[in-house]
């Protein structure tokens, strides 16, 4: 993992304790052998769950046959995505064009909408819970149950398959102790003079899920609580008066050159740096704050209208099965079906043991929450750090 993009906005939760413990405007044309509106392009678009091909068999030879798959907004350098879709391509042969990876999920819902029925909008995406919810009420998603839908956890998929967890973490600071004397280790103590012009998001909380989740954990730090965010904009508002937040976008190169030597981030990407920067000389540090304690999931959806609907919902299956989830641990993200793979004894057990430590239990927002805590975020940040 090397980059830290903007990626989805809003929460569609909170990882379990138990496993956290362990834990866009496209052409019109039609895609070549699975035109809009043909026998095999509908039956798959329709299609609700593997059982519908006939079998995992026939569902590969439809995907094989589309031999394409529109991802959006994937580093390949996020949560293992980059070596999760070579093994995906390697394993079918299907070819995955991956478009716009420093997006956000404000993107991914903008390709979907503006290009409905294009052969170059998105097959599946990959966003914040808000986005999840948003995608489901404008009726942008398909209904599909990946084979092992029954063992997410509740709470984490939508009843009627329209969005489902896929992995998750903790918001983190991470700290260049190359370039810092004394790493942050609370929110707290991001306020100190000892960091000015330091302190960076993973984008813009509005629209990105790294950034809007670090404001959410900062109003738990601060006396706020899942009902009230404003603390956390706040927060943000007194770092910038102080004049330690760093406006720069945190990514790859910004922490690498030492241009964002602190950066709020989700805990799997801020320990790929770790393990990324080691071998040029960065002394990369992590650490979960117990004073804004916060965490969740991003959740994979379908497009309904999907140019390649076999090779998406392919897509699915592969991330769901044991290889794909273990692949989210090999980048320090938490599959959701991390305590079902423990019990099946299918968990990477090494990978899950470089997680980053954790003290405490994250508390669990609920959609309800998430949602107006986005509408708050969008309504105030701005001010909360003009001037």
């Amino acid at each position: 993992m090397t980059s830290t993009p903007a990626r989805a906005a809003a929460l569609t939760g909170v990882l379990v304790a138990s496993a956290l413990a362990l834990t866009a405007c496209g052409s019109a044309a039609s895609v070549k052998g699975n035109a809009p509106g043909s026998n095999d392009a509908a039956k798959a678009s329709s299609a609700t769950s593997v059982a519908d091909f006939g079998g995992m068999d026939a569902l590969v030879a439809a995907a094989k046959k589309e031999g394409t798959l529109n991802v959006i907004t994937l580093p390949k350098d996020w949560a293992n995505y980059g070596k999760l879709m070579d093994g995906f391509t390697a394993k079918y042969g299907i070819k995955i064009n991956d478009e716009n990876p420093e997006g956000s999920s404000q993107d991914e819902i903008n390709a979907i909408t503006t290009r409905k029925n294009q052969d170059r909008a998105p097959d599946a995406v990959d966003v914040g819970g808000a986005f999840a919810i948003q995608g489901q009420k404008q009726g942008l998603f398909a209904s599909y149950k990946v084979a092992n839908f029954a063992e997410i956890p509740a709470g984490r998929a939508a009843t009627d398959g329209t969005w489902f967890n896929d992995y998750g973490g903790y918001v983190s600071i991470g700290c260049n102790a190359t370039k810092v004397k004394v790493c942050p280790k609370s929110f707290a103590d991001l306020l100190k003079p000892d960091y000015k012009g330091m302190v960076a998001l993973n984008g813009d909380p509005t629209q990105a899920n790294a950034a809007f989740s670090a404001v959410y954990a900062a109003a738990l730090a601060n006396g706020g609580s899942l009902d009230n965010v404003q603390p956390g904009i706040d927060f943000f508002g007194k770092l910038k008066k102080a004049g330690n937040f760093n406006p720069v976008k945190a990514k790859q190169s910004t922490v690498e050159s030492g241009e964002t030597p602190i950066t709020i981030d989700w805990d799997y990407l801020n320990a790929g740096y770790a393990t990324e920067f080691q071998s040029k000389g960065i002394n990369w540090q992590v650490n979960v704050p117990t004073d804004g304690l916060y965490a969740g999931y991003y959740n994979q959806a379908i497009n309904k209208w999907a140019p390649h609907p076999a090779a998406a919902r392919l897509w699915e299956e592969y991330l769901y099965s044991t290889e794909g989830q273990n692949g989210f641990l090999g980048g320090f993200a938490r599959p959701v079906l991390m305590d079902s793979l423990k019990t099946a004894g299918t968990l990477d057990t090494a990978l899950a043991a470089k997680l980053p430590a954790v003290t405490g239990t994250a508390p669990i927002p609920s959609q309800d929450q998430i949602t107006k805590a986005k509408a708050t975020v969008a309504a105030n940040w701005t001010k909360a750090i003009a001037g």
